[in-house]
């Protein structure tokens, strides 16, 4: 054990020096100006992300720095200023996203501790919220429990799921092997531009048409169903379904699919056994997304259902719809204060982490494609 650690703080440490290394030699063969313009421009850019935190009224000094800097860089050492510019955005997004996170956390973090619980001695912060069924902040004893919410985002993702997976991958094989050229390239544009009409346009249509008639279809008291946001939902991640599931089939090669129909197979045939297998990671990647989109949406649910925090009984009851964890934060964040303010942060929490799985998900499922296909090693 001891040797093993010895060789990985080893390797640790020749990795550091030769990069080490290699930056020096670089500053060494970089004229003068560039590195003082590149040094400039970093300490501007820390300067100005340092004095935003602090709210500082020398932030707008530090980002004219900033861009002196890459405005002298761009004139004299274009291709370095490029280089620059973009390591500098890509460390910035990271630094973003790492900061979103740790905000996130800690301002859920009062209320995960006070409704702590404890499991065979191990004292488990928030477990009081996953225990209990009743969201009721303006009683005498607040009660704030994520699971109506955790339910409705399940069932109105599900729903969503079996909508836009089925579809988004059909339309997406019937573009990339059915459609002639002609009529692909105005199928193609036309589902793209689905993504673009806001999600409060679809849930404005979904609560004016689809919610009275199911309220007089199925009679039901009052409108909003889990049921028919889910359908709105699942139409709105079609978009993504399709376009990341049409570049999973593109991506099955040619000879593959010419083998198999040499061999006497139908284009049907070949599409069912060849190209959906093959591309089946990217495929499966494609609807995580798409899923991931489900879970996130907020305006088309809060717009349709009933925001009343409360468990559907039985728990497959689709036909009535309460509330979501997007909107129970969409609907309550700009009331709320002190433990239900931190409430709302912990369902922030818990789509976070959900999106964040699927994403990462989604990411290695493509990886395994592209090795599948050999598209990387």
């Amino acid at each position: 054990m001891a040797t093993n650690q010895q060789r990985d703080s080893d390797g640790w440490q020749s990795r550091l020096a030769s990069r080490f290394a290699r930056f020096a030699e670089f500053v060494r063969s970089t004229d003068n100006d560039a590195v003082a313009a590149g040094a400039l421009g970093a300490l501007s850019l820390a300067g100005a992300f340092a004095g935003f935190l602090a709210t500082s009224p020398y932030t707008a000094v530090c980002i004219v720095g900033f861009l002196a800097a890459v405005a002298y860089g761009w004139v004299r050492h274009r291709e370095l200023a490029a280089r620059g510019v973009t390591l500098a955005m890509t460390v910035s997004t990271v630094v973003i996203l790492a900061l979103i996170t740790v905000f996130i956390f800690y301002e859920a973090w009062p209320i995960l501790a006070e409704r702590s619980g404890t499991v065979f001695g191990v004292t488990v912060p928030g477990l009081e919220m996953f225990t209990t069924t009743d969201w009721s902040p303006a009683q005498g004893t607040p009660r704030y429990s994520m699971l109506p919410m955790i339910q409705g985002t399940v069932l109105v993702t599900l729903i969503a799921t079996a909508v836009a997976g089925p579809l988004g991958v059909a339309a997406a094989l019937f573009i990339s092997e059915i459609a002639p050229p002609a009529v692909r390239e105005v199928v193609k544009p036309g589902v793209e531009i689905l993504a673009g009409i806001p999600s409060i346009v679809y849930g404005f249509l979904g609560f004016t048409v689809l919610s009275p008639w199911a309220s007089d279809a199925f009679a039901l008291v009052g409108q909003g169903t889990y049921l028919f946001v889910g359908i709105v939902v699942g139409l709105m991640a079609l978009p993504t379904v399709v376009s990341v599931a049409e570049d999973a089939i593109n991506s099955v090669p040619e000879s593959m699919k010419s083998g198999s129909l040499a061999l006497g197979t139908t284009d049907w045939q070949t599409m069912t056994t060849v190209t959906i297998p093959t591309a089946f990671s990217g495929v499966s990647a494609a609807v995580l997304l798409g899923v991931g989109r489900a879970i996130g949406e907020t305006m088309a649910a809060t717009v349709m259902l009933r925001n009343t925090p409360k468990i559907a009984e039985p728990l497959y009851n689709v036909f009535y719809g309460f509330d979501t964890l997007t909107s129970l934060i969409a609907a309550n964040y700009g009331s709320s204060s002190g433990l239900q303010k931190d409430a709302l942060f912990v369902a922030g929490c818990i789509l976070f982490v959900s999106v964040l799985a699927l994403s990462i998900g989604s990411q290695l499922i493509e990886r395994r494609m592209d090795r599948k296909v050999g598209g990387v090693e």
